[in-house]
């Protein structure tokens, strides 16, 4: 739907990412009349898919695997499968390259897993498997506000490990070299350095979702995410319309609540003047992590890995041991780039052959530079592949470069290029984008933030959407549900 709107809605949400979408389902399924308004002309947000290089070729603009999103909750109660939603399981989650001969692979058996890790391997099945065995309780808990949990004792026995830095548990926990190379490329996922606190709880979730539920993709590109999300809202009844940038407040119809999927940076933009001005100086104290470098490039022929184990992978991290993950990613937030960067690299087409010309390939990288950084890492991605995946570069039909700030002009919520949503250290871990019993409820009664820079954070999962639903429900239109409208 596109053109101008004039109708009257209970609810409207200002932008189309998976946390609008879920917030104007769990409106719509509520009864409520609901309105979606995105700036672009499709919907999606981080969850687009695009021909960026070559035409038949197919690559999510941002994320590609989800294992927030099959453990989600929010989504696990939508049957988004009979909206045409289907994941792919590459064989192993995960492959870490520790060195040209040594690769540790995160398997779905937590005891596979294990086997690598030598005299770790008791340790970490220890640590992980109450973790998988109770995994969609802790997501129960993990995934939304700070609140009582349900399982006070599973709580406190991921707190005492996931409050901690990476660095300091594996100090205390692991002797080898496996484990720890392991769990420092997860805790990198965080964007922090790794002695910062509550790494760990990074990892952990990570890892123990590749064991639980794996690291799937969606058949055909992220996009299946956002067509299921968007065909889910309109059986309810939902509308969306495209092409409608909103810059201000009256830019909106006339609604009884409006829910925005931006980060504080643009909330100030656009309704910074309904705000009280204590809470407006919280928003413009709320702090952005650093920026991505991405490569997407359209391929001849697969990757062709040093080390069979990185073929069986949709995901592969091209990063060393702990210490070399920890030093590329400091020197991020010491304001620098590194020569060896931490690197992502996914392989969806490996898995699933729609994403590529029938024999070709895509695939995808990116390390972490400082907000806002121009430079370019095109070299020192591929010249880090290149190391583990000789010939990697004669396959090379065509690519797109994509710098933070390059992020950021394609999505105004990538802040600087953080694909976050802000940092999430302590301090803004459970306590986004302000410290408030509501995070998602502004002080002006009728406008509600959804974005990522919400609790749980970034992923792509719906939380955020599901639970400012929930406040808007709530405080609007005096609703409540039950706490098993997740369960």
């Amino acid at each position: 739907m596109q053109g101008s709107v004039t109708a009257k809605y209970d609810a409207i949400i200002v932008g189309s990412g998976p946390n609008g979408l879920s917030a104007a389902v769990e409106l719509a399924r509520s009864g409520l009349s609901t309105l979606v308004m995105e700036a672009k002309g499709s919907p999606g947000g981080g969850a687009r898919t695009e021909e960026l290089t070559l035409p038949g070729f197919h690559h999510d603009v941002c994320s590609t695997v989800h294992p927030l999103g099959v453990g989600s909750p929010f989504f696990r109660t939508l049957g988004l499968e009979n909206f045409g939603l289907e994941w792919i399981e590459s064989p192993t989650p995960l492959a870490h390259v520790i060195d040209e001969n040594s690769v540790v692979t995160l398997e779905r058996s937590l005891d596979a897993t294990a086997e690598q890790l030598g005299s770790d391997g008791k340790a970490y099945r220890a640590m992980l498997a109450p973790l998988v065995d109770r995994f969609d309780g802790l997501m129960q808990m993990l995934l939304g506000p700070l609140r009582l949990p349900s399982s006070p004792i599973l709580f406190a026995r991921f707190g005492w490990s996931g409050l901690t830095s990476i660095k300091g548990l594996v100090f205390r926990h692991f002797y080898t070299k496996a484990a720890p190379s392991l769990l420092a490329g997860l805790a990198a996922h965080a964007a922090l350095p790794l002695n910062a606190m509550a790494t760990s709880a990074f990892a952990l979730v990570l890892a123990a979702a590749g064991h639980r539920v794996g690291w799937p993709i969606a058949r055909g590109g992220s996009h299946a995410i956002t067509r299921a999300l968007v065909a889910c809202l309109r059986s309810l009844g939902g509308d969306l319309v495209l092409d409608q940038p909103i810059r201000c407040m009256a830019d909106l119809p006339p609604a009884r609540a409006y829910v925005f999927d931006i980060t504080p940076k643009q909330l100030l933009s656009i309704a910074g003047n309904a705000l009280p001005n204590g809470y407006r100086r919280r928003l413009e104290r709320f702090r952005y992590g650093p920026g991505v470098f991405k490569l997407d490039w359209a391929l001849r022929d697969a990757i062709p890995w040093a080390n069979a184990a990185c073929a069986r992978a949709c995901t592969v991290h091209l990063s060393g041991g702990l210490r070399q993950v920890d030093r590329a990613e400091a020197i991020v937030h010491e304001g620098g780039t590194a020569k060896v960067p931490f690197t992502l690299v996914v392989q969806p087409s490996r898995f699933d052959p729609t994403r590529a010309p029938k024999g070709a390939h895509t695939a995808w990288a990116y390390c972490h530079v400082p907000s806002g950084s121009r430079v370019d890492m095109t070299r020192r991605i591929e010249d880090h592949i290149e190391r583990y995946a000789p010939g990697f570069r004669g396959s090379i039909l065509g690519r797109s470069a994509r710098d933070s700030q390059a992020m950021e002009t394609y999505n105004a919520n990538y802040v600087g290029g953080d694909i976050g949503g802000g940092i999430s250290d302590v301090g803004q871990l459970f306590f986004r984008p302000v410290m408030r019993l509501d995070p998602y409820a502004t002080p002006a009664t009728n406008i509600f933030i959804c974005s990522s820079s919400t609790p749980p954070g970034g992923g792509v999962h719906g939380m955020c959407g599901y639970w400012a639903a929930r406040s808007v429900l709530k405080r609007v239109f005096g609703v409540e549900h039950p706490e098993a409208a997740t369960g």
